[in-house]
């Protein structure tokens, strides 16, 4: 696992369970479970599974599912337990990572020996990091559509993919949607919402409170915020066709994939790392807090592991990176960036304390490429996937949707402890005029960022 095509993460859904993936384990054959983004199970009985790679048991989970060639492109098979995530090559064979899995934890997490003793991957069929949103459009298997829908689902459920109150609330509203049918005026909605409403909402949305000022403050009324929100949701969910012709499900698990591409860290592979605080007090304490780092084709974004907010989004046209290794000191994936320090441009610099880092950096780096070789083909299609016509001009980009001020996908740079730097004759200080140089020679190059570098001239200078 060189982290250039498979990639490694912290832990999601697959903490609703504790599960192995092989049963029995004999000199020939053996049966294999491979879980579903649903967390429903596909048995395969396979020869000789200890050299079966996962591109042959990908294949065999496609012909079980009877799924089309695109699946082959939009899932990928990982490794995952509660303490690690590993998304697999075609050429790996996961019998041996398995095997394998304790000195993967070991190097990989901070868990407790006695965590890494007990821990145990299961065998998932999940969405492949490297699949572009744009592909996701050309997509017309339903059961396809349902696997990406049900696995997007998670992700919003636990709070992987942080959202906005309203986002919530269309995409729970989608959920109700597909579970309970269309909605029906005068019918018990609000009962079946409030019975089951974790299954449409995240948790932090569905708690109720407890005690008298709770009891005081609920006094009259007949739904909490995010209950009545979804309500109102599912009130608007469009319907196609008439009441004798509904649209399959289709029309809304795309409808819930499409809402879900305005996520900047849809798709995205998750790892575990800390960051620094800022000095508060009198002491000018800090300390570190934990946070996610969701790595995709567009970019990185930190997000705050127990807030729920993203701390820093960046495009890859934004940044340079680079990282240490444990051998030279503690293990940190840097992450370079323009920002301004009470009106001076200068070079901030984040560091993200992680066993991971040698993992992200590779990521962000085969993501680089990645596009670089794809957008050529990217660029003959359009929005719809279509190929344009020769000599026709390109479709106008569109540009997102403005968020809304104090969105939890925004950037919170006050809640992160940065180096500030600019270059000052020869030397690299903190917080002077105008910078011109960057740190790291690792960056997207090309030629379309809005982040300019030159060569570093010095090495890197810890805060």
């Amino acid at each position: 696992m060189d982290g250039t095509e498979g990639s490694a993460g912290q832990p999601g859904p697959a903490e609703r369970s504790h599960r192995s993936s092989v049963s029995s384990v004999g000199a020939r054959a053996a049966d294999v479970l491979v879980y579903l983004a649903d967390d429903t199970v596909v048995p395969l009985a396979v020869e000789n599974l200890p050299s079966l790679s996962a591109h042959e048991l990908h294949r065999a989970v496609r012909e079980v599912l009877q799924l089309p060639d695109i699946a082959l492109d939009a899932f990928a098979l990982w490794l995952v337990s509660p303490l690690l995530e590993v998304q697999l090559k075609p050429k790996h064979q996961p019998y041996k990572l398995g095997r394998q899995w304790p000195e993967l934890l070991l190097r990989f997490t901070d868990a407790p020996d006695d965590d890494v003793a007990m821990d145990e991957p299961s065998l998932q069929f999940r969405r492949n990091v490297f699949f572009p949103k744009r592909r996701e459009l050309q997509i017309h298997d339903e059961e396809v559509l349902r696997l990406l829908y049900e696995e997007a689902k998670g992700n919003v459920l636990a709070a992987r993919y942080p959202c906005d109150v309203e986002d919530c609330e269309t995409l729970g509203a989608l959920v109700c949607r597909v579970q309970l049918g269309p909605y029906q005026p005068g019918q018990p909605t609000a009962c079946a919402l409030r019975e089951k409403l974790d299954s449409f909402l995240p948790a932090h949305l569905c708690k109720r409170g407890h005690g008298l000022f709770a009891a005081l403050r609920g006094r009259g009324a007949k739904a909490g915020t995010g209950e009545q929100g979804l309500l109102n949701a599912y009130c608007k969910v469009k319907e196609a066709g008439d009441g004798e012709h509904r649209a399959s499900l289709s029309t809304h698990y795309r409808a819930y994939l499409l809402k879900s591409h305005e996520l900047p860290f849809y798709g995205c592979a998750f790892f575990h790392g800390e960051v620094d605080k800022p000095a508060q007090g009198f002491l000018h304490r800090g300390g570190r807090k934990p946070v996610a780092v969701a790595i995709s084709l567009e970019g990185v974004h930190v997000i705050d592991s127990r807030e729920k907010h993203v701390l820093l989004g960046l495009r890859f046209q934004e940044l340079s990176w680079d990282h240490t290794s444990p051998e030279e000191e503690e293990s940190v994936l840097w992450l370079e960036f323009d920002g301004d320090n009470e009106g001076t441009p200068v070079n901030k610099l984040l560091k993200i304390y992680s066993k991971q880092a040698e993992l992200m950096s590779s990521l962000i780096e085969y993501c680089i490429e990645l596009n670089q070789t794809s957008e050529p083909a990217a660029s003959q299609e359009n929005v719809s996937g279509i190929p344009s016509a020769a000599g026709a001009p390109p479709p106008p980009i569109q540009r997102p949707q403005l968020r809304r001020q104090g969105s939890v996908v925004c950037s919170r740079l006050q809640h992160l402890s940065t180096i500030d730097y600019v270059e000052e004759g020869q030397q690299i200080k903190r917080v002077k005029p105008k910078r011109t140089t960057s740190f790291f020679s690792r960056q997207l190059s090309m030629g379309q960022g809005s982040y300019t570098v030159v060569q570093p001239t010095g090495s890197l200078e810890q805060g």
